[in-house]
């Protein structure tokens, strides 16, 4: 009878008729509940109506009736893949190859699963050895340059794109994928082009158009900025998947428009409602735990600003860890005398987001400090999981996460006022003085330089702006332009970062007016200390809007040389007048975009007005509270202390201000 029934269903499941071979499957469970094919394939009936939590219990209810199908293995771990359960699904697959050596698509989706997990290393061998047995599979190639991308393999992940194109159809995700290697490495130019074509393919592609914007801004490529520009706007707003928090940072002057997008990224990246890891223990130590996440504990701006600070932590009362990912490279100065800073350096690259998270809350950690937001290879689905009873958003990204995985953002009176309160989805912590650290142990290359040598005028004056690209911006060029056509002689000095940047630059500087040789584009120097050293031979530093220089502007600051900033709408368009106020130097601080052309002409045509600058700028230096890393690691520490006495309470997050010496701190409503 049950023989007879399951060849009528097989025969309806084969047909496409759902209903009618779930109907008979159950008929026969009904009779002979551990009947394993009746289980199995009624659970692949579920799969494939898309019911993949269903399909997975039965699935699983299945093999513990027989364990010897590699299929129902295999399609068990297919379940957990859709419902993004990899770490449960990787043994599936395991089990199947296990079963069945030659079981390919196994071997595929082990991979795949294994990608989604952290263990890149592993994948790509998953990859290799489907390709070696079907090396015409594009996707595999594809995949393969997934999982060389992550090992940041650059170069051959754009090979094995290269050849998944050469396979296969135009296919959009590829064309993603490679652009995506090429932005890691630099090669912004190339990614555009990516871009266009998957844009040209689909395009209604999710964060299609703000990718395309983004590598064309770093190129300093202005076609249809204002267009593009405005239809990323109405996107946002419309809660469409536009583009990156970071990017819309860069030409953004709405902080509204920043959290709408930060808050579209992190709804369909993260889940919300993720059960907390930390669930309202309070924890008993001698010490205060602080925690700071980051890939950037190497030779980078925010390690360059924060290393003194790392080693000033009064280690009487707080513990500190640094909890690293990214590449490891032991020839890294920096990195060296950071993993000397803390009291546990731990390299958490091989973890996923989870263990990581794990790990916080296995150590009890009091504080965990996010130093990335949504900057570079940023990890922030650890601080989904609520590691620990306090979570911060600090330096590394210059607006809100807007996702309610940090409690806190640290800022001050100027980058954020309070009226700007409603636009941040931390509560505000202000600091004294500025929010951001230095390092007073930061040393400047003795090695002489010369303006010959730069390719500078000897004798004309050296405006300079050392910001990345991406923050050039068509509004921000036509002041510099204006500037440097009303000073005879004069030059602009900028950063080389790619031959586009180079080409566009002088095309538009000549469309305005002004001969594309009084641009003068310096190659990249090989520390920061000679950085700082060759920045000198500038007379004035132009800032930028609406992203202002924030690492940048302190190192024209800490090298003696005036920055000229006048602030925006936003964190970021006002870091600069942070560090000019905690200076000292309120005179370099233009009320308006107009005002900023003309102080800078000014400034320019009298010699002694500049001189007197720089001197006062030179005596401040030694006395500003900028550059005083033990009093800024004072009052970050009151700011813990502040925090951490509110969770011991059980009081919900608040914002307050420190006031200046690293006192008692006061909440405001």
């Amino acid at each position: 009878m049950n023989q007879a029934l399951l060849q009528d269903a097989m025969r309806a499941h084969q047909t496409g008729k759902l209903a009618e071979a779930a109907r008979l499957y159950t008929e026969i469970l009904k009779s002979s509940p551990r009947h394993f094919q009746a289980m199995y394939l009624l659970g692949y009936v579920h799969f494939q109506k898309d019911e993949f939590e269903t399909a997975e219990r039965m699935i699983g209810d299945a093999i513990k009736i027989d364990s010897r199908s590699p299929d129902a293995y295999y399609n068990r771990g297919c379940a957990l893949q859709k419902l993004e359960r990899h770490e449960e699904a990787v043994p599936c697959f395991e089990r199947a190859l296990a079963l069945k050596p030659e079981y390919t698509d196994a071997l595929f989706n082990r991979g795949t699963s294994l990608l989604k997990i952290s263990r890149s290393a592993e994948a790509l061998r998953c990859f290799d050895a489907v390709i070696l047995r079907t090396p015409r599979d594009a996707q595999a190639w594809h995949n393969r340059g997934d999982a060389l991308t992550l090992l940041r393999r650059l170069p051959q992940a754009i090979e094995a794109y290269n050849k998944a194109l050469s396979l296969a159809p135009p296919n959009v995700k590829t064309y993603t994928a490679r652009a995506a290697a090429f932005v890691q490495l630099k090669d912004f130019e190339n990614a555009a082009a990516d871009q266009e074509t998957a844009l040209r393919l689909d395009p209604e592609l999710d964060y299609g158009r703000g990718n395309l914007f983004y590598s064309r801004l770093m190129c300093c490529d202005w076609k249809k900025f204002d267009e593009t520009r405005n239809e990323i706007g109405k996107d946002i707003a419309a809660g469409k998947d536009a583009i990156s928090p970071l990017a819309v940072i860069l030409f953004s002057n709405s902080l509204e428009e920043q959290r709408n997008c930060a808050q579209n990224w992190t709804s369909k990246r993260y889940a919300v409602d993720t059960p907390p890891l930390w669930q309202g223990e309070r924890y008993a130590h001698d010490k205060i735990r602080i925690a700071y996440v980051s890939q950037d504990f190497r030779t980078h701006a925010v390690s360059w600003l924060m290393a003194g600070v790392f080693e000033a932590h009064d280690r009487s009362r707080f513990e500190t860890t640094a909890i690293a990912f990214g590449h490891e490279d032991h020839s890294d100065g920096l990195r060296n005398r950071l993993k000397k800073a803390f009291d546990r350096f731990v390299d958490v690259d091989a973890k996923t987001d989870k263990e990581v998270a794990a790990l916080l809350r296995e150590l009890e950690i009091d504080i965990v400090v996010d130093l990335m937001g949504f900057t570079g290879n940023c990890r922030t689905a650890i601080f989904a999981h609520h590691p620990a009873p306090v979570r911060v958003n600090f330096l590394g990204y210059p607006g809100t996460t807007g996702s309610g995985f940090n409690d806190y953002i640290l800022a001050d009176r100027i980058v954020i006022p309070e009226f700007d309160f409603a636009a941040f989805g931390e509560k505000v912590v202000w600091l004294p003085n500025s929010f951001q650290p230095n390092d007073r142990n930061r040393r400047i290359a003795d090695k002489p330089y010369s303006r010959a040598a730069e390719g500078l005028p000897q004798e004309g004056f050296v405006f300079c702006s050392f910001n990345n690209s991406a923050k050039i911006l068509p509004e921000m060029f036509d002041s510099w332009m204006r500037i440097v056509a009303a000073v005879d002689g004069s030059v602009l000095w900028l950063p080389e970062y790619n031959g586009a940047e180079v080409r566009n630059l002088k095309r538009e500087a000549a469309s305005r007016g002004v001969h594309p040789d009084r641009i003068v584009f310096g190659k990249l120097v090989g520390t920061p200390e000679e950085y700082l050293a060759r920045m000198r031979l500038a007379d004035l530093f132009l800032d930028t809007s609406p992203y202002n220089a924030h690492t940048t502007a302190s190192d024209a600051l800490w090298a003696g040389v005036p920055i000229l900033t006048f602030p925006g709408h936003t964190y970021a368009g006002r870091v600069a007048s942070s560090l000019l106020t905690a200076m000292n130097l309120p005179e370099l601080i233009a009320p308006s975009r107009a005002a900023f052309e003309s102080e800078a002409i000014r400034l320019a045509k009298d010699p002694a007005s500049l001189a007197a600058l720089r001197a006062k700028l030179v005596a401040n230096r030694e006395s500003s509270t900028l550059f005083d890393t033990q009093l800024f690691c004072r009052n970050l520490e009151a700011a813990y202390e502040e925090m951490w006495a509110r969770s011991q309470r059980g009081e919900a997050p608040a914002a307050f201000a420190v006031s200046p010496g690293g006192g008692a701190a006061t909440t405001r409503p």
